[in-house]
C-alpha cells in the first residue's frame, strides 16, 4: 500500500507541475511571429476565416468587406470613441488590465455568470488576428501570450491601426472603413460624431446589432459612449445634447 501512495504523492508533486510547464512550453512555441505586422498590413484574419467556413457550413453566401486605412486616416474623435469604449486604460497598460480583470472577475462571480468582459485591445486584435470566438482557458491563456507579443514588437498606435482595421462590424464588414462605406456610405473621414458612436456601439455585438438601427441596445450604449465622451471633455455639451437627443 506504501509504495502506491509514493507513486502518488510523487505523480502529484513532479509529474503534474512537469505537464504543466510542458503544456505551457508547446503553446508558446505554437505562437505566431508579429514581427511582419510592424511594417506589412495582414490580408485577411483568423476571424475572417472563421466567419466565411461558419457561413459555407450554414449554406449561406458571405462577401468580406474589409478596406485599409492609415492610422491618421481615420478620424481622432473616432479613434478615442472606440478607445475609452473599449479599454481607456490602452496607453498605460502592456497588454491586459489587470484592474479590469479584476473588477471583471467581481462582477460576474457576483451575478453568478458572464456579464462583463476585461479583454483589451490588445488582446481582442490577438484574438481576431490568430485565434477564434472560443471561449476555452487554452485559447485565453494564447490571447494573453499573443498580446504580451505584440505589445513587445509593435507601439502602441501601430496596435491601434491594426485593430481599428480588422475589428468586426457585421456580416463580413471588417475595419472602420469598411463600415463607414457599407453602412454610410461615407469614407470613415467623413463620419459625424453620431455616426461614430452608432459604429462604436455595436463592437460588443457586430453580429446581433446594427450601427444603422434603434434597438434598447443601441439606444442604451449609444448614451453610455456619449456620456463618457462628455464626462472626459472629448465633446462639448451642445453636441453632447444633439445627438444624445437621437437615442431616447
Amino acid at each position: 500500500m506504501w509504495p502506491i501512495i509514493k507513486k502518488i504523492v510523487l505523480w502529484v508533486v513532479v509529474g503534474v507541475p512537469a505537464l504543466l510547464i510542458g503544456g505551457l512550453l508547446m503553446i508558446y512555441l505554437s505562437l505566431p511571429d508579429v514581427v511582419d505586422l510592424m511594417t506589412n498590413n495582414p490580408r485577411t484574419s483568423a476571424l475572417m476565416v472563421q466567419r466565411f467556413r461558419e457561413a459555407k457550413n450554414s449554406r449561406k453566401e458571405l462577401v468580406i468587406r474589409q478596406q485599409w486605412v492609415s492610422f491618421d486616416e481615420i478620424p481622432k474623435l473616432l479613434r478615442d470613441t472606440i478607445r475609452v469604449t473599449e479599454d481607456a486604460a490602452f496607453f498605460q497598460h502592456r497588454g491586459v488590465d489587470f484592474a479590469e480583470l479584476k473588477a471583471a472577475f467581481k462582477k460576474n462571480w457576483q451575478k453568478g455568470k458572464y456579464v462583463r468582459g476585461a479583454s483589451t485591445i490588445t488582446q481582442q486584435l490577438a484574438k481576431n488576428l490568430y485565434l477564434s470566438t472560443d471561449k476555452s482557458v487554452i485559447r485565453k491563456i494564447k490571447e494573453y501570450l499573443i498580446a504580451r507579443r505584440l505589445e513587445s514588437r509593435l507601439g502602441k498606435n501601430r496596435i491601434f491601426e491594426l485593430y481599428l482595421n480588422v475589428i468586426e462590424f457585421g456580416p463580413g464588414i471588417f475595419g472602420v472603413q469598411a463600415a463607414a462605406k457599407f453602412f454610410f456610405d461615407k469614407n470613415v473621414s467623413g463620419l459625424n460624431l453620431e455616426e461614430m458612436v452608432r459604429l462604436t456601439a455595436v463592437i460588443p455585438k457586430p453580429l446581433k446589432e446594427t450601427p444603422t438601427g434603434n434597438s434598447s441596445w443601441i439606444n442604451w450604449k449609444a448614451g453610455w459612449i456619449l456620456d463618457t465622451l462628455r464626462r472626459y471633455k472629448y465633446i462639448e455639451q451642445k453636441e453632447y445634447q444633439e445627438v444624445k437627443a437621437k437615442f431616447n
